[in-house]
């Protein structure tokens, strides 16, 4: 029986046992997924322990402080600065990496969404920074909208961009958005269940996109997910990321690979859990 974990603090209700669980079964591999709660302050006393599993999942607060901790990390990793996914090898030797972002780009090449063009990137969190560095990545003209209050940050997360990979992203507040965009992402929790009704955009602006992606899955379908379908433009929503990543890191730990086809029951399996 090989053990895997998720690690974070609180952790509540995680939909994530159930979506290891699902894939293992379809990789027909005997394994437990657990969830393990530890407050911040005690991560490297425990850190140890953890090794007692194959590979476990790493989620807020612990995504940046883990990485110290760690032998090795994965190019992505490194770059984005956090860590959601740990392999632990046979001798006890760990490495990190981020397959957050793999989940991005699988549920974008799910729905059939090109990652290009003009790309307005809503938020300034530790997901929109995954978002942001992804697109200019692929060459997007980026430009991060975000509340008053967030400005300082998603400032920080442009001069980011440019120190790493030298290019440049705009920073608007979310009210200056304006014209057509290829894709727009929601990265807040804006819509998140029980706001649902709340949309981090005006409607006339999503009306004008190419596409659009919610990070939030909780409802599956968000007032942002409900314009977008309106207005007949393509449209993904966080669910399909989350099962994505998690599939992905299943790979890493068990030099297994999933199809579209595997993906999809777990997808249907995981919204009858919301």
């Amino acid at each position: 029986m090989k053990n895997f974990a998720l690690i974070g603090y609180p952790l509540g209700h995680s939909l994530s046992p159930v979506i290891h669980r699902k894939l293992f079964k379809i990789q027909g591999i005997e394994a437990d997924y657990s969830l393990i709660e530890i407050p911040p302050e005690q991560l490297a006393e425990k850190f140890e322990a953890l090794k007692s599993n194959r590979g476990f999942n790493v989620t807020i607060p612990h995504k940046v402080n883990i990485i110290p901790l760690l032998d090795e990390l994965d190019e992505r990793a490194a770059l984005f600065g956090a860590v959601n996914t740990v392999k632990v090898d046979e001798n006890g030797k760990t490495k990190g990496y981020n397959t957050d972002c793999s989940g991005f780009l699988n549920a974008l090449k799910t729905a059939n969404i090109p990652l290009s063009g003009k790309v307005l990137l809503c938020g300034s969190g530790g997901v929109a920074r995954m978002f942001a560095f992804e697109a200019v990545l692929a060459d997007c003209d980026l430009t991060i909208a975000v509340r008053e209050n967030d400005v300082e940050a998603a400032k920080t997360i442009a001069a980011e961009i440019s120190e790493k990979l030298g290019k440049s992203a705009k920073v608007i507040l979310l009210g200056e958005a304006e014209g057509s965009y290829d894709l727009i992402i929601n990265a807040t929790p804006v819509g998140m269940f029980p706001n649902a009704d709340a949309c981090v955009i005006d409607k006339s602006i999503i009306g004008q996109a190419g596409a659009v992606f919610d990070a939030v899955y909780n409802p599956a379908e968000t007032q942002f997910i409900r314009y977008a379908k309106e207005a007949g433009i393509k449209y993904s929503n966080g669910l399909s990321m989350l099962v994505w990543q998690a599939a992905v890191a299943e790979e890493i730990w068990n030099g297994s690979r999933f199809t579209q086809e595997d993906i999809e029951p777990v997808i249907e399996i995981t919204n009858k859990e919301l």
